[in-house]
């Protein structure tokens, strides 16, 4: 059975597990980002960083964009509400943008320059490890279902990852060079990700990312055999 197989061949069971499957990797991206948001917004109020801070506002998003799917999956038929869920993860991305852009701008003009946070550091290197995995096992259990709003909110979870990378090496760099605008620099980069994630989210693209591998070259072929066209996606009911 491949990460792309249409809906319609799999059988009820099979579609029971990977929906619960989903929801426990929801409610654990909730849960830790929840831990995430608040030790990072502290450890940025002592630090006096703005991009922990950044990192931990960030962590909310995470957690409406998780939330969403949640609600999409507590329905009795999850389909009726995929449109809605992929609309509101569309604004968790363009929100997601949005703060990082102003805060990176803020900090590039001479916003207070961060101090060295141990806190931080180690915070973001678990993330870095956590984050990819819970994106990546979402993400397989979103294609093989058809759900969009799954796959769309693993991606929202790897940007988190990559935000992590950013504050690690951010973080990093001024505590051993005092250089303030490497992190900024390289959040800017991740907001151009984000608008363009958001953008493909609120159109309802197939796999909702911008690299198409193997797996979601799958979950999009033959979109005229035996699939529903109410959704102009990858999920068939």
């Amino acid at each position: 059975m491949t990460a792309g197989i249409p809906v319609s061949v799999l059988s009820p069971g099979r579609r029971t597990v990977l929906s619960r499957r989903i929801r426990f990797l929801v409610a654990a991206t909730i849960s830790y980002n929840v831990i995430e948001g608040v030790v990072a917004i502290t450890a940025g109020r002592q630090a006096s960083s703005s991009a922990l801070i950044g990192f931990g506002l960030d962590s909310v998003v995470e957690v409406l964009s998780a939330a969403a799917v949640a609600w999409q999956f507590a329905a009795k038929d999850p389909a009726d509400r995929e449109k809605a869920a992929l609309r509101f993860i569309a604004f968790a991305f363009f929100a997601l943008a949005a703060f990082v852009t102003i805060d990176s701008v803020r900090t590039l003009l001479g916003g207070a320059e961060p101090e060295h946070s141990t806190v931080g550091l180690i915070l973001a290197a678990l993330s870095l490890v956590i984050m990819p995995a819970l994106s990546l096992t979402q993400r397989r259990a979103g294609l093989e279902l058809g759900s969009r709003s799954a796959v769309a909110d693993s991606k929202q979870t790897l940007i988190c990852a990559w935000l992590s990378a950013v504050l690690l090496v951010g973080l990093g760099l001024n505590s051993l060079f005092g250089w303030t605008w490497a992190d900024p620099l390289a959040a800017l980069v991740i907001a151009g990700w984000a608008v363009r994630e958001g953008l493909e989210a609120w159109r309802g693209d197939p796999c909702v990312t911008g690299a198409h591998d193997d797996d979601e070259d799958d979950c999009c072929e033959g979109e005229d055999a035996g699939r529903s066209q109410s959704s102009g996606g990858c999920t068939a009911e």
